[in-house]
């Protein structure tokens, strides 16, 4: 096909005589080359679809693959595995950060659902389980910011704990920060679907609607290394909930074995000693830093009776399951508060491999 606007050009250039076109001939092919980027970049523009709210909520998941693809393609968040990571989300089975990107703990969520509803575990997205998701609601709703919504924000974290420990409070540093971690997305995928959005206070986003917190009383937790996934099961041994998790690293493995909670801290502050834990930056001394999502441990601690292990929440929850620990069981914000409230003291922790 010729472009439209280099027909003139050609039909010109061919009406001349040898010379001439010898002359041109370079030239010629670099404006060709140029011409041919230039009308890629905007058929791909045009190709480029605006996540809107009727293309999550209708999005097909049938027509998403039954499993992830072995290569990452990170380019543009894909509508039907927002939608169904929402829903999933629903269901119990966290996938993590809705980000609309089908990775490990897509596979991972899919496996806890099957766990769930009693079917074989394979972490596979066939038509059963596409069958059985619960399918109660818009995946995606429009949101009003509200004045509350801009309340205790902080200018920024600085990365070095000293200057966190001179802060009163490690909050959300924007509105948008705050919205994403309240409806479960990643800061990314949130600023995508709302483009030009200044998240001021009466605007209008759209945002998930990931549904309630998951309820009951867990009696046993266990921790899979393997697979990086932390399960909360009930007396009568049902899964009750499913999340993604970072467990530990090779220079600081978690622990072994089976362990109990001891009790749970919301908005903890986070104790640094480096002959304790591990040296971050030039910091030699101990320091006391405030609570606060961001916190290292984020809004939450679920402390075990293994001296200084626990299960908390993370100030970077796009990262779980993507990087190491510090020997502990890191959650997203909102999956480690939601198992806090289904745990009390004495409840069992067992570390598998």
């Amino acid at each position: 096909m010729v472009l439209p606007f280099l027909r003139g050009a050609i039909t010109k250039w061919g009406r001349e005589g040898t010379s001439s076109r010898h002359a041109d001939l370079m030239l010629m092919k670099k404006t060709i080359v140029l011409a041919a980027l230039l009308w890629l970049s905007l058929l791909g523009s045009a190709d480029a679809q605006q996540l809107t709210e009727q293309l999550v909520n209708t999005a097909p998941i049938e027509a998403l693959p039954s499993d992830r693809p072995t290569t990452k393609d990170m380019s543009e968040p894909d509508p039907a595995v927002i939608r169904l990571q929402i829903l999933l989300d629903r269901a119990g089975s966290s996938p993590g950060v809705i980000d609309g990107h089908y990775g490990e703990n897509v596979h991972k969520s899919v496996a806890g659902f099957e766990a769930m509803q009693g079917l074989p575990v394979d972490g596979k997205l066939d038509a059963e389980v596409i069958r059985r998701l619960p399918k109660d609601g818009p995946a995606i709703l429009p949101y009003v910011i509200s004045k509350d919504d801009a309340e205790g924000l902080v200018e920024s974290i600085p990365k070095d704990y000293a200057r966190q420990a001179t802060m009163k409070r490690l909050g959300y540093t924007s509105i948008a920060e705050k919205l994403a971690e309240r409806f479960h997305m990643d800061i990314d995928l949130l600023k995508a679907m709302n483009p030009g959005s200044t998240f001021a206070v009466e605007a209008t986003v759209l945002v998930a609607m990931p549904g309630d917190a998951r309820t009951g009383s867990a009696k046993r937790i266990e921790v899979q290394r393997h697979s990086g996934k932390v399960l909360a099961f009930a007396k009568d041994g049902s899964l009750l909930s499913a999340y993604p998790a970072t467990i530990g690293s090779e220079e600081s493995p978690s622990p072994s074995g089976k362990h109990r909670v001891k009790g749970v801290a919301r908005m903890p502050p986070y104790i640094y000693n480096p002959k304790v834990n591990f040296q971050q930056g030039k910091n030699t001394k101990v320091l006391k830093l405030p609570g606060g999502p961001n916190n290292p441990v984020g809004t939450v601690w679920i402390d075990l009776t293994e001296p200084t292990y626990g299960i908390h929440g993370t100030p970077e929850p796009s990262l779980i399951d993507k990087t190491g620990s510090h020997g502990c069981v890191r959650l997203t914000n909102w999956d480690a508060e939601e198992l806090a409230a289904m745990v009390k003291p004495g409840v069992v922790v067992e570390f598998t491999n």
